[in-house]
C-alpha cells in the first residue's frame, strides 16, 4: 500500500525528468567522480558492474565504461530491464538513489543478493548530519527524497549485511562484501 505522502509514480518520474544528468556535462561528471574514483581504486580492471538507479542519463555508467569496466543499467523509470537483476556483479553503484527508496531494507537486501562475494557497493547520498538544521536542509525539500542517512545509519546497514564500510569522502560510502 502506497503512503499518502509519497508522490505517485508519474509525479516522481516528472521530477526526475527535471534533473540534468547529461553524460557530457563536465560539472556533472566532476560531481560523479566523488564516487567513481574511490570505486575504481577498489575494483579490478574489467570488472562487471550494475549502475542501480542510473536515471535518464547514465553518466556514471559511461565513466566506468571509459575506465574499462562492464556496466549494466537498471532504473525503475528509465531502464526497467528486470533481467539485469537476475545475476551478480563485481560492483554496484547507487548515485543519488538511496534517498528515494520507499522500502530501504528490502532494497539493501536485494543489493546484497546482486553483489558477488568480494564485491563493492558504492553509494553517494547527502548524509544527514544536523538535527537542528533539518528543517532548512535543501536535500529534504525534494519531494522524491523520502529517507535520509547518517554515517551511523549506514554503519548499522553494513553490520546487518555483514559488509565492511569505508567513507572515502563526504557523502560517499563504499561497502565491501567479504568473500
Amino acid at each position: 500500500m502506497a503512503q499518502v505522502n509519497w508522490l505517485a509514480p508519474e509525479e516522481e518520474r516528472a521530477v526526475y525528468n527535471l534533473h540534468n544528468n547529461d553524460p557530457d556535462d563536465t560539472g556533472y561528471r566532476s560531481f560523479l567522480e566523488k564516487l567513481a574514483l574511490p570505486m575504481l581504486a577498489c575494483i579490478q580492471p574489467g570488472a562487471c558492474g550494475l549502475d542501480f538507479g542510473c536515471g535518464p542519463g547514465p553518466a556514471l555508467a559511461e565513466m566506468m565504461r571509459e575506465a574499462g569496466m562492464g556496466v549494466e543499467l537498471y532504473d525503475p523509470f528509465f531502464y526497467p530491464a528486470e533481467s539485469v537483476l537476475s545475476r551478480q556483479y563485481d560492483f554496484i553503484t547507487c548515485t543519488e538513489v538511496v534517498e528515494h527508496l520507499h522500502y530501504p531494507a528490502k532494497v539493501f537486501s536485494q543489493l546484497n543478493g546482486l553483489l558477488k562475494p568480494g564485491g563493492w557497493l558504492g553509494i553517494m547520498t547527502c548524509f544527514q548530519s544536523s538535527d537542528d538544521q533539518f528543517d532548512r536542509w535543501h536535500y529534504r525539500r525534494d519531494p522524491t527524497h523520502v529517507v535520509f542517512y547518517r554515517e551511523a545509519t549506514l554503519n548499522v546497514i553494513a553490520q546487518r549485511m555483514g559488509w565492511a564500510m569505508t567513507v572515502p569522502c563526504k557523502d560517499v560510502v563504499l561497502f565491501y562484501k567479504p568473500l
